[in-house]
């Protein structure tokens, strides 16, 4: 039965989340039933990462198996046809072998958060980005989420949910951008990984805020990873800030054929 791997963007605003859940609506059930209208069977939908409610994509990928043989363009047109009016999309498709799993065979997820610091509301980026009303200190973030790379127990900074079997993650990247513009300050956290725990990356970007609003010195970040102990973690920031900008693989499903 032919696979495709698909890459998909999403406005995590009107929904629970990616995971499919009875009576409420998500990502993977939205596609899930865009697909059932194209194809004789309703295919199950495998993502690469869950991410939760309020949370976006700009680069989710994800496989089925159809039974029907499609060429990759006409599959994205069609799905995307039957997505509308939500805001999912397919970006790009591919068929790929048995062997490819959108989750499994991952080797690297990449996170992107945008905070805004002014003190006016947010307008055209509301639910798409974290508002503080305080300007922030870059460098003093920076220093202090270089504490955080390379391998580590990262209990603190997991939800006390996450039903992963281990904590230990290896973190390979966390950069910073701050960027002026008229609409205010925004800082643009990045962080790369083979993967991550449940709500990590937002433990994370809300301790680094404490820093850089000065409440936290820089070495602190350091002590709270040491304890392995929740409750030494910042607080959590809010889920629409937080994008799944990448999934990456030993070699790229998409490649230059990808429709897209």
């Amino acid at each position: 039965m032919p696979r495709y791997a698909l890459r998909i963007e999403y406005d995590g605003r009107p929904f629970v989340g990616w995971q499919w859940q009875a009576a409420h609506p998500s990502v993977q059930r939205r596609l899930e039933d865009a697909i059932a209208r194209i194809a004789s069977e309703a295919p199950p939908v495998t993502g690469a990462g869950r991410t939760d409610a309020g949370v976006h994509a700009t680069g989710q990928v994800a496989h089925v198996e159809i039974a029907r043989a499609w060429e990759p363009a006409r599959l994205l047109a069609a799905v995307n046809a039957h997505l509308r009016p939500e805001p999912v999309a397919v970006v790009a498709a591919a068929e790929v072998g048995p062997d490819f799993h959108a989750r499994f065979s991952a080797v690297e997820r990449e996170y992107l958060f945008r905070l805004v610091a002014r003190r006016a509301p947010l307008v055209h980026d509301r639910g798409l980005a974290w508002r503080v009303g305080h300007p922030l200190d870059a460098e003093a973030m920076r220093v202090a989420a270089a504490a955080l790379l390379g391998r580590h127990d990262f209990t603190t900074f997991r939800s006390s949910t996450c039903q992963a079997k281990s904590p230990v993650r290896t973190l390979d990247e966390v950069s910073i951008t701050e960027i002026a513009s008229a609409a205010g300050r925004e800082y643009r956290f990045r962080l790369r990984a083979r993967s991550f725990l449940h709500n990590q990356v937002r433990g994370i970007v809300g301790t680094l805020e404490r820093v850089g609003a000065g409440a936290w010195p820089p070495g602190r970040v350091g002590e709270a990873l040491a304890a392995r102990d929740r409750s030494a973690c910042g607080p959590v920031c809010p889920p629409g800030g937080l994008y799944l900008a990448a999934v990456r693989y030993p070699s790229d499903p998409f490649g230059t054929t990808g429709a897209g």
